[in-house]
């Protein structure tokens, strides 16, 4: 039975740029290696995979949350033409929680992160989506009390 979310992954070209936009959300740089050799290319199902692999984690989190971040060397990655579209199949967004939306909002919009949208209250909750690193989408949520 799953207990909690762990992690997510996303595939980065500027590994500096990816840390910056996280570190404005409360993320901290935990590690960082290269992943090759044979155990990660059939694990990955990746040839010859050779990449930078950083661990970000979330400050004080508990359960513990982390982003981490993939530099490929090799191969070359896939480019995702439609990462941002909401209509597309497959992976959508991930959404953190936050104590004040509007104040979060303000402050990044401020650190030059793109609000993708207006906030709006849906199902308990003020949400509002923010343009990620290589274009995923990352939404945050105000949990309202009644």
């Amino acid at each position: 039975m799953v207990t909690h979310f762990d992690h997510v992954t996303i595939v980065v070209r500027d590994v500096g740029k990816a840390k910056a936009f996280f570190a404005l959300l409360g993320f901290t740089e935990q590690q960082s290696v290269v992943i090759a050799g044979g155990q990660f290319s059939s694990y990955m199902g990746i040839p010859e995979i050779e990449a930078e692999h950083v661990t970000l984690a979330l400050a004080n989190s508990s359960p513990h949350i982390e982003v981490q971040l993939l530099r490929y060397r090799h191969p070359d990655p896939v480019l995702d033409s439609d990462v941002s579209r909401l209509d597309k199949l497959g992976f959508n967004h991930v959404c953190f929680k936050v104590e004040d939306i509007e104040a979060e909002a303000r402050r990044l919009s401020a650190s030059g992160v793109e609000l993708r949208n207006e906030i709006m209250e849906f199902h308990d909750r003020k949400l509002v989506f923010l343009a990620g690193p290589e274009g995923v989408t990352v939404e945050l949520a105000q949990w309202l009390t009644r």
